[in-house]
């Protein structure tokens, strides 16, 4: 079974990332990496918001707070109130790093905000890692090996396991015993088809089904719990990052994509590249994006 998503936003984001459906404000909230904005639809109105980072901004949590996010910047985890525009600084990640940067990040089934690494260097050595943010708001790095790209990062509907990938590998990873600390219990849980395209974002939904963002294949993919492929989701561009399953039914998929890397040549023929993309799902429920468990004091 296969759909062709449709432009939402044609918003040229160089680096478009972190789509995720806010139901209380009725919002499509996203990032656009590098150019260090955030960016978000009133899905009923179209009426679009913008706001400038003080640095890049790899990914954000929701909170109980609809003026509030917890942001995934590049160099670390911060505070941002979009009534006055203050970002408030909380941890600062891999500082003895200065060449990774804040990549992919979701908050588990208990609130807790959990994030990955990726180094930024051509080599892409795996020397990034994983975090999670914990409801007292201390940073503990998760025992799982080191990688390249963090992405893919997303939980079961039990919350008893995580999903992950390192981009540059071809398979999406399943951490059966997430909860329980356990990482020799890592295991495969899908591998790519030969071919382009690599794992980027993910969710899951009610089903318990995995949603991959294929960037440099133009397509999305809903993988079984079996991790099987059940359907594919096409795109007109070739680069989607992320994705996200919102609307007032919870019934229609939100894509990122990214005009990154693409030639001259290559953007002519994809002028859509870097647009926000959606496709009602019809027999498809999404879940509601957890919120970040804390608040500024």
């Amino acid at each position: 079974m296969g759909t062709q998503a449709q432009l939402l936003v044609d918003a040229q984001n160089f680096l478009g990332e972190g789509v995720r459906w806010c139901e209380r404000s009725g919002r499509v909230i996203w990032t656009n990496i590098e150019g260090c904005q955030l960016h978000a639809l009133v899905l009923a109105t179209g009426e679009r918001q913008s706001w400038d980072m003080p640095e890049r901004l790899a990914c954000f949590a929701l909170t109980d707070s609809d003026d509030v996010l917890l942001l995934g910047l590049a160099s670390g985890l911060a505070w941002f109130d979009a009534r006055s525009g203050a970002v408030t600084r909380l941890h600062t990640v891999e500082g003895d790093l200065p060449m990774t940067r804040l990549n992919d990040g979701r908050c588990d089934r208990q609130g807790r905000f959990v994030f990955g690494t990726l180094d930024e260097r051509p080599c892409r050595d795996a020397i990034g890692s994983f975090y999670r943010l914990n409801l007292d708001l201390t940073l503990e790095r998760l025992p799982l090996p080191q990688i390249a790209i963090s992405n893919s990062i997303c939980f079961s509907v039990d919350g008893t396991a995580m999903y992950f990938c390192d981009s540059m590998k071809r398979a999406i990873y399943r951490w059966d015993d997430y909860l329980g600390g356990d990482a020799s219990r890592v295991r495969v849980f899908a591998v790519l088809d030969p071919g382009p395209g690599a794992a980027d974002g993910a969710t899951i939904d009610a089903d318990d089904y995995l949603w991959s963002a294929q960037w440099g294949a133009g397509r999305v993919l809903r993988f079984a719990p079996d991790g099987s492929v059940e359907r594919k989701i096409s795109l007109p561009v070739s680069q989607p990052s992320c994705v996200s399953l919102g609307g007032p039914h919870y019934d229609e998929l939100f894509v990122t994509t990214a005009q990154e890397n693409l030639t001259p040549a290559q953007l002519a023929s994809e002028p859509l590249a870097g647009g926000l993309f959606h496709a009602r799902q019809m027999g498809v429920r999404g879940l509601p994006e957890v919120r970040f468990g804390a608040l500024p004091a």
